[in-house]
Order: C-alpha cells, then sequence, then structure tokens
C-alpha cells in the first residue's frame, strides 16, 4: 500500500511545508508552491466581451473561467465570470490583461488587489496608547452592556459599581479590549436617548481608564456618544451602523484618529429581523462591507484603521449566520482585520432550543468555527471560558 490520500492545502505556508517534506529544493519550493494554492475568484457585472476574453486567456494559461451561457454570442449585456485556477494561473493572467480593452486593466487591478489581500495577515492599529497586533493571535473583546435591557445580561452591569467590577474581571480573564454599549441592539429595541446612552457610558468609561490598562472600545452609532467616550479615554468606536446612521460619525473618527469596526445589518436594531432576505448572504456583505470602507476612505479615516464585521443576527435568519460562519474566510478579500460576534446569538439558541444563559457551549463552537475560518478578533461576554477556545484553536493553527 502507498497510503494515497488528499492533502488540503489551503496557504502558500503549508504548500512550502508539504514540498519540503518531500525534500524539494528552496528554489523548487519557491516554484512551485504558487501552483499548490487553488482557489475560486468570482467577478460581477462583467462585460461579454471581457468575460469572452477572461475565458480565453484562462484557459490558454491552464485555468478555468465559467460565463453564463448568453455570453458568447453577445446577448447578455453582463455576466457574473468564476475564475477557478491557482495563484500562478492568476499572476499570468494579470500579465495578460495589461493592455486589454472593455474594463480588463480595472479587472487586472481588481485581482491584483485581491491576491494582495487574500494573503496579507497582520495588521498593527494604533489605538490611543496602544497598538492592536492583530493575526499572531486572536484578540479578545470583552462585551460590557451598561444597560438595564441587554439580551444576555439583563442589566446586571448597568450601575457604575458592578460595571467596573465585570469589566476588570474580563480584564483579569484575559480580555484585549472592553467594548462598552449603552444602547442595547438586540432585534425589537428602540432607540435611546442621547443623554440616556451618555449617561450610562461616559462614568463608567472615565473611571474605567484609572484602573485596567487595556484599550476601552465604545459602541455607538450616534457621533456626539463616539466624541465624549474618545475625549474620556475611549480609544476605538465600534458602530453596527457602519457610518450610515449619523453624518458626524465619520468626522469624530477622522478628527481623533480613531480605530474604527464597521458592521454589516440589514434595517434597524427594531426591524432588521422582520423577514430579512438575501440572493448571496456573503457576497451582498462583502459588497456592502467594501462600499463603507471607501465612503470611510472618502471621509478623511484611514483605511489601515477599519476592522469589518459581517454582523451575526443583525438582519440575518438562522441559515444566513451559519453561512457566514461556514464562509468567513471570503471577507479576507477586503484585505482588513475580520471581527466576529457571535456570542450567546439567537441563532445557537435556535439550533440547539437553548436560552440565553445556556448558550455556552454554542458559543465557544462558533467562537473556535470563526477563528479557523479567519477571524482576527472575538467579541464575547464569557471572557474566561472564550479565552482556553481561543488558545486552543489558535494552537491548532499554529498562532503561538
Amino acid at each position: 500500500m502507498h497510503n494515497s490520500r488528499v492533502v488540503i492545502i489551503d496557504d502558500l505556508s503549508r504548500a512550502r511545508k508539504e514540498l519540503k517534506r518531500i525534500g524539494v529544493d528552496s528554489y523548487g519550493i519557491r516554484l512551485m508552491a504558487p501552483k499548490a494554492l487553488s482557489f475560486a475568484i468570482r467577478l460581477e457585472k462583467i462585460k461579454p466581451q471581457a468575460a469572452n476574453i477572461l475565458k480565453q486567456e484562462a484557459l490558454s494559461l491552464g485555468a478555468e473561467a465559467a460565463i453564463s451561457r448568453g455570453v458568447i454570442d453577445l446577448r447578455r449585456k453582463r455576466s457574473d465570470v468564476l475564475l477557478l485556477g491557482t495563484e500562478r494561473h492568476y499572476r499570468l493572467l494579470i500579465e495578460k490583461l495589461r493592455r486589454q480593452p472593455f474594463g480588463l486593466a480595472e479587472i487586472r487591478g481588481e485581482l491584483e488587489d485581491l491576491l494582495t489581500n487574500l494573503k496579507r495577515k497582520r495588521w498593527e492599529i494604533e489605538c490611543g496608547k496602544y497598538t492592536l497586533r492583530l493575526g499572531k493571535r486572536t484578540l479578545i473583546m470583552g462585551i460590557l452592556n451598561v444597560t438595564p435591557d441587554s439580551f444576555a445580561n439583563g442589566g446586571r452591569y448597568n450601575r457604575i459599581d458592578s460595571a467596573l467590577k465585570q469589566a476588570e474581571r474580563m480584564a483579569s480573564e484575559g480580555a484585549d479590549i472592553i467594548d462598552i454599549g449603552g444602547e442595547s441592539t438586540r432585534p425589537g429595541a428602540q432607540p435611546v436617548p442621547l443623554k440616556e446612552e451618555m449617561r450610562r457610558t461616559i462614568p463608567v468609561i472615565k473611571e474605567l481608564v484609572k484602573r485596567i490598562d487595556l484599550p476601552i472600545s465604545i459602541d455607538t452609532y450616534k457621533s456626539v456618544v463616539a466624541e465624549a467616550a474618545l475625549d474620556s479615554g475611549a480609544s476605538l468606536v465600534n458602530d453596527i451602523s457602519a457610518l450610515r446612521m449619523d453624518r458626524g460619525m465619520s468626522q469624530v473618527i477622522s478628527r481623533y484618529k480613531a480605530p474604527l469596526v464597521l458592521m454589516h445589518m440589514q434595517g434597524e436594531p427594531r426591524n432588521m429581523q422582520k423577514n430579512p432576505r438575501y440572493g448571496d448572504v456573503v457576497g451582498e456583505i462583502i459588497s456592502f462591507l467594501r462600499e463603507r470602507i471607501a465612503f470611510a476612505k472618502e471621509k478623511g479615516i484611514d483605511e489601515e484603521k477599519v476592522i469589518i464585521d459581517p454582523g451575526i443576527g443583525f438582519g440575518k435568519k438562522t441559515e444566513h449566520n451559519l453561512e457566514i460562519f461556514k464562509r468567513l474566510s471570503e471577507f479576507k478579500s477586503l484585505g482588513r482585520p475580520i471581527l466576529v460576534g457571535p456570542s450567546r446569538k439567537s441563532v445557537i439558541g435556535k439550533i440547539l432550543n437553548l436560552p440565553v444563559e445556556e448558550r455556552l457551549e454554542g458559543t465557544a463552537a462558533t467562537v473556535a468555527a470563526s477563528i479557523l475560518n479567519g477571524a482576527d478578533i472575538i467579541r464575547v461576554h464569557d471572557v474566561l471560558e472564550m479565552k482556553r477556545v481561543v488558545d486552543m484553536t489558535d494552537a491548532i493553527l499554529l498562532k503561538r
């Protein structure tokens, strides 16, 4: 017997390791490793002339391009294209597209960006007096909801003394960031008046910066709250609306040079779970986040300080959330660190038929799946237990 088996190679480092194991020399490893990494790239709404050229050029290189049936005779005005090949194929294709017509020069640039983004694994983001080093290990964002109506903790930390104790506990358990929110964003939640949100969050932030040596995030979509929080010692803004619900937010972020989490949400908290619909949930979220990153850049926000969040549970049905977990690695196409907040979410409750307080194991499973598929930051309530899950999963991925 020859011990024949399939070898799963999902990044260049694994390709190099397999080649080295069988004794390939350094030149051969450098030459062959890109040939081992095969993946698909989807291009949307391409002119039929460009789609035909892409298919011809891909086939000439030994790759493939799937196009709509109506493209060959130009009956379709636009077509999506699914390229199938290795990194080496794509590099050669990029060179062939250098002076091609029908918008292929622009597509060439997009392909170059995608290859760069997929290979990127590390980021360093200045966060006030701190630096977030992402990719070396998975960071943990501890959730501190100082609200009376949080879906997960039911107002346990809406007093300043209990909030501070919980934040200190999470810091001691291994949190890397403390995320403070003063307005519940559970499905069906109603907006909180500005003054009330300020009353809940700002005193906690002012006191907390004296007690813990960690970056503090403010979970808000209101620019006035964000500005007051940053003035009080917070150093990161987590905006569930991705700069859509308050025109002043982008100005605050730009002026303070603060890191920013852009999250996807279909609708608003009060109506987001009223029959959300998608054609391709991951494709549509990536399109949304790409547009939001571009918007942030236009408003003077440094793209290198942007973190993306697909928004588990925000305008998604159970099947949508599961699809996001499964295909999370596709968000690497955007070249930004990925934050995932699966903690105690309804998708866990629906699958396991469990109330909020019994979703620890389900959360652990989603945390591990998220990290294995590319998450850089995990946003959770149960820091101690999830720290163990994170450390174990990172060890499997050789992050440690």
